[in-house]
């Protein structure tokens, strides 16, 4: 009993935390701009965390982690560097201040709005606004699959009541406090996170006898089951620098890192950049939580192997590859056991509330405002908004509660199209006057009609590797379409692009400029 009064106070006070949280904020969510952005006046450690947290839901910790974790053993670390490097320090470097400025300029508050006014075309910006919606959704269903797991291993509670009672709140302060208190929740979440995995590692290592027997043990197990024949039950792979399926590997880094750059809701998260100081210290403080975070996720998942246990395997024979991280956290104290829930409830629900507000902004920004009643006033807009929070929420939960088969295929499908037609539009446009509307079209093609088309075919037979093939073959389809079409009208371009010239006073200590 009183085990289970440890977890439950754990639960009942971070969950009041986050509903104060958005109460607190509700005088800053008072107009559109202020609603979506945060008045585009959100500092570095906020920003950082909330691109961090959004990054990173159930869907790693409990998902990812176990499923790559056994197939590559401590290899799988690379697919958390990548993540940190590739997803969080090369995208803040890449695109973060040119976000902030060009978005500022057309005055975009969305993604599909960026499309819209950059390339000057109403169709894009809907057309952009349908390929998040219907991608975003299943996405915002399978983040409630990871919770169930754990749920059902810490207490005896129905899936059904979390699920709820996470919906609930999350659905409260987003439609109270808008993005601040979004970025005010990731915020704390992120702390909780930090504390939590790190805990979670040093106690899961201890109970293998520490870390250096922990990695003796996984190098005596043969991977008899590896993708590549001539490695195929060979003793140390588990522990070898390349783990046992380097190409796969490979595939899993570029959609788990490179995706982050054309992910509505990622990238959201530079618009409301508020200075120069939030660039420089929001790179750096997004890669070390990147590093300790997904790194210590992929790491810890390397071990599953070690927890070989019949719990893991499905009625087939087959491995129940979300069940490998809750079977290695059972053994845990109960206090550990009460962190990792608010823990991955703390991922999961900091991802949910980017999601829905990333959905419900652009469906009535870019859909509703474009083609059905243009002249919405702004609080109108406001109010349609969080009406739409909490539709996006009770749809998510829905899904959840009755998941189609494919929801967990859809978790990559939705990155793979989502990504795959939206980053190198983005980020070319952000950098290159050439690039055409005809291009965009093109990427919006490959993206979702890769995607959807291998979902029925399937000539790619992994989600992941044809998600990460889609999003490098539109860098290269949007540059070879801009250079066969015609160009956009000069003068138009030349003025979105004088943004970036406007010449600005700065103190010495940020330049030697004379």
């Amino acid at each position: 009993k009183e085990k289970m009064a440890v977890k439950i106070l754990l639960l009942v006070v971070f969950f009041a935390v986050m509903v104060g949280i958005g109460i607190y904020s509700r005088k800053k969510a008072t107009n559109v701009n202020d609603f979506v952005l945060g008045g585009r006046g959100v500092g570095p450690w906020l920003t950082a965390f909330a691109f961090g947290t959004s990054y990173f839901s159930s869907v790693v910790f409990v998902g990812y982690a176990g499923q790559f974790g056994w197939k590559y053993g401590l290899a799988s670390t690379w697919i958390g560097l990548g993540n940190a490097f590739i997803g969080s320090l090369l995208a803040w470097m890449v695109l973060g201040r040119r976000t902030r400025v060009m978005t500022q300029k057309l005055d975009a508050k969305t993604m599909p709005e960026f499309f819209g006014k950059r390339y000057d075309s109403k169709a894009l910006r809907i057309a952009g606004s349908a390929i998040a919606f219907v991608f975003l959704v299943p996405y915002t269903a399978s983040i409630y699959n990871g919770l169930s797991r754990l749920f059902g291993m810490a207490f005896d509670i129905d899936y059904k009541v979390c699920i709820i009672v996470m919906a609930l709140l999350t659905g409260v302060y987003v439609i109270v406090g808008g993005y601040m208190a979004t970025a005010l929740n990731d915020f704390i979440q992120g702390i909780i996170m930090l504390i939590g995995i790190c805990a979670v590692i040093v106690a899961v290592l201890n109970g293998q006898g520490g870390f250096l027997n922990a990695v003796k043990e996984l190098s005596l197990i043969s991977a008899e089951d590896v993708a590549v024949p001539a490695l195929s039950g060979g003793q140390g792979l588990l522990t070898s620098f390349f783990g046992p399926d380097p190409v796969n590997l490979l595939g899993v880094v570029i959609l788990t890192s490179l995706g982050t750059w054309g992910l509505p809701q990622m990238v959201h998260k530079f618009y409301a950049i508020k200075d120069e100081k939030a660039v420089k210290t929001g790179t750096v403080v997004s890669t070390f939580f990147a590093i300790i975070i997904s790194g210590g996720c992929y790491f810890l998942g390397g071990f599953g192997r070690l927890f070989d246990s019949p719990a893991i395997y499905n009625a087939d024979g087959s491995i129940a590859f979300d069940s490998i991280v809750p079977q290695m956290l059972s053994t845990l104290p109960d206090i550990l056991i009460g962190i990792v829930v608010v823990l991955v409830l703390s991922a999961s629900m900091s991802t949910l509330s980017s999601l829905v507000l990333t959905s419900s902004s652009t469906l009535t920004l870019d859909f509703l405002k474009e083609s059905v009643a243009k002249n919405m006033s702004d609080k109108t807009q406001l109010i349609v908004m969080r009406v739409l929070v909490a539709g996006f929420i009770i749809l998510s939960v829905v899904l959840a509660l009755n998941p189609p088969t494919f929801i967990a295929q859809l978790m990559g499908i939705s990155w793979g199209a989502l990504a795959g037609a939206f980053l190198a539009p983005f980020m070319y446009g952000l950098y290159a006057k050439r690039i055409t509307r005809a291009a965009v079209w093109a990427s919006y093609i490959v993206g979702v009609g890769v995607t959807v088309s291998n979902m029925f075919i399937g000539f790619i037979a992994s989600p992941i590797n044809a998600g990460a093939i889609t999003m490098l073959a539109s860098l290269i389809v949007v540059p070879v379409v801009s250079f066969l079409t015609p160009k956009m009208d000069e003068k138009y371009v030349e003025d979105i692009f004088t943004c970036y010239n406007e010449t600005v006073t700065v103190h010495k200590k940020n330049s030697l400029e004379e």
